[in-house]
């Protein structure tokens, strides 16, 4: 641990090797921080956060303070921070409550300036949030996922993988997998065909998809018929399987389709 007589260390926090605190952090008991780590200035995690390896921790984040929520009664929780993930400056995330116990941010993720997670979200992997993203508690995000800056997201929401969200949107519904979702309300725009030829889906794989959301967004079926017609028209695949699983978790209902 390169340290300095500046910052604020618990002695019984857990730091990994090669970890750089900086002057000014701060550092509660019960946090463990993996190898690697580069904690800035004035960062300040809380007891009850762990981080993985090779993270940076910009100044003025704060990470593992309790939850706002009034419900939360002081109850042993967590954050977890994967492997390789950045958080950028005065980005807040809370512990989870009783409900789940964690928040967790998923591996390879980027979380830019001013981002905020409430208590109990999940976070997929290799998901960016962009510029003051808002978390309110209880959000799933999938794995792979964008969402703009300024985007905000109601409670328990959940966001499918491999989706983009436009920036300045209000997500108040579900967005499946695959998906670009923007407008106002929040509405299907398109499946996120770039996304996912970047991360080399097939040709096939992508028409697949695009035939599966013709259905539920594009010809006027509610859910329940189009669920109907993807099961008898779509040939069994993954994204299938994938975008199915979702529509039938799906608690907050799903956001509209094309107008």
């Amino acid at each position: 641990m390169n340290n300095n007589n500046l910052a604020v260390v618990h002695p019984e926090a857990k730091i990994g090797k090669n970890v750089v605190i900086e002057p000014f952090a701060y550092i509660e008991k019960n946090v463990e921080i993996g190898d690697n780590c580069w904690i800035g200035p004035h960062a300040a995690i809380m007891s009850g956060t762990k981080i993985g390896n090779n993270c940076k921790i910009f100044p003025g984040a704060v990470i593992g303070a309790v939850p706002q929520d009034l419900k939360f009664g002081g109850e042993d929780s967590v954050v977890e921070v994967g492997d390789n993930v950045v958080i950028r400056e005065y980005c807040t995330l809370n512990r989870g409550t009783k409900a789940n116990h964690v928040t967790k941010i998923g591996n390879n993720c980027l979380l830019m300036a001013y981002v905020h997670v409430a208590h109990d979200c999940i976070v997929g992997d290799f998901s960016i949030l962009a510029n003051n993203v808002n978390l309110a508690g209880h959000i799933e995000i999938g794995r792979n996922a964008v969402l703009g800056g300024l985007t905000a997201v109601h409670q328990f929401v959940q966001i499918g993988e491999h989706s983009m969200v436009g920036g300045g949107s209000l997500v108040r519904k579900d967005v499946p997998p695959f998906v670009k979702a923007a407008r106002e309300p929040l509405s299907y725009v398109g499946i996120n065909g770039l996304g996912l030829r970047r991360r080399h889906f097939t040709a096939e794989q992508i028409n697949n998809i695009q035939d599966i959301y013709r259905i539920l967004f594009v010809r006027g079926n509610n859910t329940t018929q189009a669920i109907a017609s993807i099961e008898a028209n779509i040939p069994d695949c993954n994204e299938k399987e994938t975008i199915l699983r979702f529509l039938g978790n799906s608690k907050r209902g799903i956001m509209r389709g094309l107008k």
